[in-house]
């Protein structure tokens, strides 16, 4: 299967400064900034994803999924490793996110699809099938300040899947929509994967990672703890979380029994 993204020895650390509450004395008379600590987000990790793939990335909040999505849609730059990507790339990471509030949702359609690359005649011969997407005829041509998240999501996501990209970036956005409109995203993720179209999304709800995904990744503390089919890697997710919640649940110095 030819790779549509190849991800080798990724690393990604964030630097993270903790400012001290100064006094203004002591602030005017501080030369010296705290030094920043480094927060691994991600810990060489690698992975080859093939076109035609719908690879759902599943774990605890910070193991480094929306990372991982954040440095394959170049968003972040790593700090060692690389990452190959064959085909466009459409991001939908959150809801409102690349919108120009001020700009109506029409007017949107053609900023996105700019920066997609798409030139405009290309962007009209999509416009009617985005909008009949997103449902927002009647709100289309209002200024997207007053959408709800709910209608920033249905938009972003109808931009994305209707511009046609060869690999599809999607981070838990498709949750802040209705269970109408989820069950209509995941038709439309299982039409680019017939397509021979990727697929790359994280969530937390595993049942529809097993029901969608042809391939499951656990992430855990920034590495790559499961690749496998999603039943597979869910269950070992699953297992992990259950061995550090008895942790956790421990009473310190063990038991006298």
């Amino acid at each position: 299967m030819r790779a549509a993204i190849t991800v080798s020895n990724l690393t990604k650390a964030f630097d993270i400064t903790h400012e001290k509450q100064l006094s203004l004395k002591a602030a005017v008379l501080s030369f010296r900034r705290p030094p920043a600590q480094k927060l691994l987000a991600l810990n060489n990790v690698s992975l080859t994803i093939g076109h035609g793939e719908a690879v759902a990335v599943i774990g605890r909040n910070g193991s480094g999924k929306s990372t991982l999505l954040g440095v394959i849609g170049r968003i972040y730059k790593p700090t060692s490793g690389t990452v190959e990507v064959d085909g466009r790339v459409a991001m939908m990471l959150d809801p409102g996110a690349g919108f120009h509030p001020e700009l109506t949702g029409r007017e949107n359609i053609f900023f996105n699809g700019a920066v997609m690359g798409l030139s405009s005649a290309q962007i009209r011969d999509r416009i009617d099938s985005i909008i009949d997407f997103a449902e927002l005829n009647s709100f289309i041509d209002a200024p997207v300040k007053t959408y709800s998240s709910g209608m920033l999501l249905r938009l972003g996501f109808a931009i994305a899947v209707e511009t046609d990209p060869g690999i599809l970036l999607v981070d838990e956005a498709i949750a802040v929509g209705d269970a109408a409109f989820q069950e209509k995203c995941y038709r439309r993720i299982d039409e680019f994967k017939d397509r021979g179209r990727t697929i790359v999304f994280v969530t937390h709800d595993l049942q529809a990672a097993r029901a969608v995904a042809t391939r499951a990744v656990w992430m855990h503390k920034g590495e790559v703890r499961a690749d496998d089919c999603p039943s597979a890697a869910i269950d070992a997710y699953l297992a992990g979380v259950q061995v550090e919640s008895s942790h956790a649940t421990e009473a310190p110095g063990g038991s006298d029994g």
